[in-house]
């Protein structure tokens, strides 16, 4: 397998700074702030679109909204005030039509340009005006007579803008750079036969074929990103984050972690305890824990299923083999809300085994926040359940073999390693456990995940009803408040979710606070409670228990309860706006109502018209109830970051590659990956150097 030679890779991390002619500090200083440091980060620098200048049109055969370049004589020039400056310039060519260019913002100097018979070439969008079609602001030059009709043979890039400097400039300096783009031999690094097999071209003919396509290139292809240079790319793009997220599993996995292969009896003794029976996909996922545990490395595994699939008696048995053991567990919540659910299904569940559960969060202080981390450093406590309280410095756990973190992307990086070093000792760390109510498609996993072992519990304990899910326009809100009055006085509870605090001029949507206030005087028979995220963090803890407790009949909120208590008797949830949120957000606020063996509703109030990607989502939770199926469309319809909440997750913000569009190339990429690792894990260093560099992620966090 060929590689370059370590001189020439430097070429890749040369400053753009003192390298390219007119890069002074200040220009440098633009660059940096959009990112742009290194002459590699110029190559990576992708057009957003292409203007053909290749060919001219005939000022006849302009379509209006169809960008073109044409070439013609000055006519006419007029300049008027009338409401704001306007320069228009007549421009005519052999076809014998006219075109009118129109600017709004314009130098005198520029006027003196457009004498009459000036040779003028023009590229812009055609538009109709009030004397045929014209161009606004047209990017134009003033020809020379030698200069007519002579045309390039390349499409010209535009790029994404860098404030301060020019379209223009951006053009020279990233054409600079390219004129330094090393030889095939020097830049490519994967295997000859692989590239062979995937029929792509090369690292340096995909980056010339996307700054410099040829005319007769396919635009098609280039505008949604399915062209064979741009399929390249993201190929290598994948390729290094996968292999970054890969040696740090490698590097974790060189870590110990305390072995928890014991027969089970504790286990064994909760499951026939439980008054109810385990689906077969919590045996199965169960199975694969208890399997990880017996090993001397740490186990990283994600699980994932839909809220009420039964991941907390999954972790329960999972904290077993670690107290069997003679160690500790340890489960994270992102809310106390959530974390007092898991304290009392672990304490219900956990107790009678005679095992001690400890609670830890931000309100337990003063003596009995010192019992219990005495408690916790001692070993007393055998399973530890808190919110963030649980990373902070002055916990010491006596010996933590398992971390649980439910909803971690509700975490930051950090706090995640935080738990994790809790349990560190020397050379071993403790297995990690990781739970998610949002269904992640398997593509997604397969790229963000893969320094994680992904199991998924696919169903739903039986005895649970499904949903039933309608849509309906903002004008049939007197039906609904009609609807909630008759399942309160049945003795049913309801939730009203807003997606605003206050009312705004901005957003059509009906704020908390107004509806709160509406449906109190509609309903003045019914207990109403009021939570949003404005709220100090123990009144909404209050309200929710109160709800939760029954004491609330209809419970109007923001989406602050999307993860929150588990409330059988609430069957029916409305949803305002509906229209505004992602399917996640809505399959889990939708996940509130159904816990019970009532039948429950959720209605989706929207405000018409609605937009296509609307109304798709809205027929995707008529249709479905299946939160790996809602997954997989949210990907389709919004992209990975959002779905994923990049910025929490440290998943890497891509520069070619999108997850959506390129996840066919997963399994090539993983194979790929296998390959480099066992045999070229230099190469797969470099390979990750080059896209990846400093921004490693966290990612055994």
């Amino acid at each position: 397998m060929s590689s370059a030679p370590r001189s020439e890779e430097s070429v890749f991390n040369q400053p753009i700074a003192g390298q390219l002619a007119g890069v002074g500090p200040r220009v440098a200083e633009k660059l940096a702030a959009r990112g742009l440091l290194t002459l590699q980060d110029l190559w990576l620098h992708l057009p957003l679109r292409y203007e053909d200048r290749t060919r001219l049109t005939p000022i006849r055969d302009l379509r209006p909204g169809v960008p073109a370049q044409v070439e013609g004589r000055v006519e006419a020039v007029e300049r008027g005030f009338r409401y704001r400056p306007v320069l228009r310039v007549a421009i005519g060519d052999a076809s014998q039509a006219t075109l009118v260019l129109r600017f709004f913002h314009f130098r005198a100097a520029q006027v003196a340009q457009f004498a009459p018979g000036a040779l003028i070439r023009c590229y812009g969008t055609p538009k109709p005006g009030q004397n045929g079609l014209e161009i606004v602001h047209p990017s134009y030059r003033v020809l020379g007579d030698a200069d007519a009709g002579s045309l390039g043979d390349e499409l010209d890039p535009v790029y994404p803008t860098v404030e301060g400097i020019g379209p223009a400039s951006m053009r020279k300096l990233i054409g600079q750079a390219l004129d330094r783009l090393p030889g095939d031999a020097a830049l490519e690094l994967l295997p000859t036969e692989m590239l062979r097999g995937l029929h792509l071209p090369s690292l340096r003919q995909a980056l010339l074929g996307m700054h410099r396509p040829a005319r007769d290139a396919d635009l098609a292809a280039l505008a949604t990103g399915t062209h064979p240079a741009q399929r390249r790319l993201a190929l290598e793009e994948l390729l290094a984050h996968n292999l970054s997220l890969r040696r740090q599993r490698i590097a974790l996995q060189r870590h110990r972690a305390p072995v928890l292969a014991g027969k089970g009896k504790l286990a064994a003794r909760l499951q026939s305890a439980l008054p109810f029976s385990l689906t077969g996909a919590q045996q199965r996922v169960f199975a694969q824990i208890r399997t990880d545990l017996a090993q001397p490395s740490p186990m990283m595994r994600l699980v994932q299923g839909d809220v009420g699939s039964g991941k907390t008696v999954v972790a329960a048995l999972a904290a077993m083999l670690a107290v069997e053991a003679g160690k500790q567990a340890a489960l994270a919540a992102p809310t106390e809300l959530l974390a007092e659910q898991h304290l009392a299904n672990l304490r219900q569940w956990l107790e009678p085994l005679g095992i001690r559960v400890a609670w830890l969060a931000g309100k337990v202080t003063g003596k009995a926040r010192g019992e219990v981390l005495a408690e916790i450093a001692s070993g007393a406590a055998q399973v530890v359940v808190g919110t963030h309280a649980l990373m902070q410095e002055a916990v010491v756990f006596h010996d933590l073999a398992l971390a649980i973190i439910d909803e971690q992307h509700r975490f930051g990086v950090h706090q995640r390693l935080a738990l994790r070093d809790k349990g560190a000792s020397g050379q071993s760390v403790p297995h990690q456990l990781i739970m998610t109510a949002t269904p992640i498609p398997r593509t997604l996993a397969m790229a963000a995940y893969a320094d994680l072992d992904v199991s998924a519990i696919d169903e739903l304990p039986p005895g649970r009803t499904p949903v039933q899910t309608i849509a309906l326009s903002g004008e049939r809100r007197p039906e609904l408040v009609e609807r909630i009055r008759a399942a309160c006085a049945e003795g049913r509870q309801a939730y009203w979710v807003c997606t605003l605090i206050d009312d705004s001029d901005d957003v059509v949507a009906q704020a908390a606070q107004g509806t709160f206030e509406s449906l109190s005087a509609q309903l003045p028979e019914l207990r109403i409670g009021l939570v949003h995220g404005r709220m100090a963090s123990a009144v909404k803890q209050s309200t929710m228990r109160t709800f939760k407790a029954g004491e609330i009949d209809l419970l109007v909120a923001t989406t602050v309860i999307e993860v929150g208590v588990d409330v059988p008797n609430a069957s029916l949830m409305i949803v305002e706006n509906a229209e505004r949120l992602g399917l996640a957000q809505l399959h889990q606020l939708r996940g509130r109502v159904g816990r019970g063996a009532a039948a429950s509703n959720c209605v989706l109030l929207y405000q018409p018209p609605l937009s296509q990607m609307a109304r798709q989502r809205l027929a995707t939770m008529r249709e479905t109830s299946d939160g790996f199926v809602i997954a997989e469309k949210d990907l389709e319809l919004r992209g990975p970051g959002e779905l994923l909440g990049t910025r929490q997750t440290g998943l890497a913000a891509f520069r070619v590659a999108d997850l959506a569009r390129d996840a066919g190339l997963l399994p090539q990429v993983r194979e790929l990956a296998d390959r480099l690792l066992a045999d070229s894990p230099d190469i797969a260093d470099r390979i990750i150097a080059r896209w990846v560099g400093g921004a490693a992620r966290y990612a055994s966090a």
